[in-house]
């Protein structure tokens, strides 16, 4: 009879699991071809969009400079690590802390690569709502702060970021392998422009696979095991007027308790979305990837104890109301749809238009690979997650472009000639081990 009823509840615990992986293949193979798509030209505009001049483009917190800063965020790496890194980079060279802030805020809610999966999985109007309040609340962010962050608190983040605790994606965050001089195109043609695209892509998958795998076995696990009146209950499906106000303040908290980040909480968010979470608390939700409990504590080591609540307190607030405004403004238009039908859906693998454009997708994804490992890229990536790469003064460097004469025993970059060296070494832009010139 025991042994009976132990084969049983073990064939339960294997049914179970097996249709939670079911529903985060499910949603994998739905997504894959975007994913490449979102990441490739992620890479391609990082390839031709510079880090090193966003200290200079950032002096303050006025409208010219939130725009630029919500600009060069969509221009970069979906990473929420990678951006919290270099928003504490640039603000320790002179960037201006509200202005790093909406860079950091930009660079995980407007990138090209959540707005395809948020199309994909939820229909139009969700990526709508991200790109109509991701500038809402960035917006709103820079109204708390010019309210209430007070000038001694910044210096006093200053005083701790210059201690340089690490974080996470320290390196990713500090390379810089944009290529210059020429047309757009002749930068993306070129050797160094599909060296440098083929290093983006595969980097930025390396920083957001745990988060994008964690997302879809969540996702699934939740799809799975938690029934729907749970969710219809927790989100007060049957109070429709509180449950507007509701979804905007409980979504950043599940959010938070979620440990899950960049775009990998885009699934999380499908589940909660057919569970019954109103149309602005999946807003908030997608928006809180910037307080998860690993990132406040980045935070923390950051700017100091002080600063990490006030950030948890602002952001917390601002992603809220924006989520609340969303839920307003689409509400009067119409267009917060009118079934819950996001794609949850079980394993399964068809001869339709997802196959053929996964099989293509994943093609370009093995080029760029191919690329990537025949250009030194697994040296750059072991330093992904560690410190940045040394200061400029540690190597030295010229523009002058000639190469010298053979036999003189320098060394320099592949992807930056006009770093010189008379040693071994790394490149002090983007990372990459200095190559002997032949």
């Amino acid at each position: 009879m025991s042994s009976a009823l132990g084969v049983m509840l073990a064939t339960g615990v294997i049914s179970a699991l097996a249709r939670a992986l079911g529903f985060a293949f499910g949603m994998s193979w739905e997504i894959l071809w975007a994913l490449i798509l979102g990441f490739g030209l992620s890479a391609v505009v990082q390839a031709v969009v510079s880090k090193s001049e966003m200290t200079h483009l950032l002096p303050d917190d006025s409208p010219r400079s939130i725009a630029i800063a919500c600009g060069l965020g969509a221009a970069s790496s979906s990473c929420s690590y990678a951006a919290v890194a270099l928003a504490r980079s640039i603000f320790r060279k002179g960037a201006n802390f509200t202005a790093a802030m909406a860079f950091e805020f930009a660079s995980t809610n407007l990138v090209i690569e959540l707005g395809i999966i948020l199309a994909l999985l939820m229909g139009w109007r969700f990526t709508l709502a991200e790109f109509v309040g991701g500038p809402i609340m960035i917006a709103l962010l820079v109204a708390v702060f010019r309210l209430t962050l007070k000038p001694r608190m910044v210096q006093d983040a200053l005083v701790h970021a210059d201690r340089g605790l690490s974080g996470s994606m320290e390196g990713h965050a500090a390379m810089d392998m944009s290529v210059s001089g020429g047309s757009i195109l002749e930068r993306l043609t070129s050797p160094r422009g599909f060296t440098a695209i083929s290093h983006y892509f595969a980097m930025d998958w390396a920083a957001v696979w745990f988060d994008v795998g964690g997302g879809l076995l969540i996702a699934g696990a939740l799809a799975a095991w938690v029934p729907a009146h749970f969710w219809q209950s927790f989100f007060l499906v049957d109070h429709p007027v509180l449950a507007k106000l509701w979804g905007p303040l409980i979504g950043p908290l599940v959010a938070v308790l979620s440990f899950v980040c960049s775009i990998g909480n885009v699934p999380l968010a499908a589940v909660l979305w057919n569970g019954g979470i109103s149309f602005g608390g999946v807003v908030a939700f997608i928006f809180a990837d910037l307080i998860v409990l690993p990132i406040l504590n980045i935070y923390r080591k950051y700017y100091g104890g002080r600063m990490s609540l006030y950030l948890l307190a602002t952001f917390y607030l601002t992603m809220a109301l924006a989520g609340l405004i969303v839920e307003t403004l689409f509400g009067l238009v119409g267009l917060i749809p009118s079934t819950r039908n996001a794609k949850v859906i079980d394993a399964s693998v068809t001869w339709n238009y997802t196959t053929f454009l996964n099989l293509a997708f994943l093609f370009l994804a093995v080029v760029l690979v191919v690329r990537f490992l025949r250009t030194n890229g697994l040296s750059m990536l072991r330093m992904m997650g560690g410190p940045p790469p040394p200061a400029a003064d540690d190597v030295s460097s010229s523009h002058d472009h000639t190469a010298p004469a053979p036999g003189d025993g320098t060394f320099t970059c592949p992807m930056h000639p006009e770093v010189r060296a008379e040693a071994p070494g790394r490149c002090p832009k983007c990372g990459m081990a200095l190559e002997p010139i032949e």
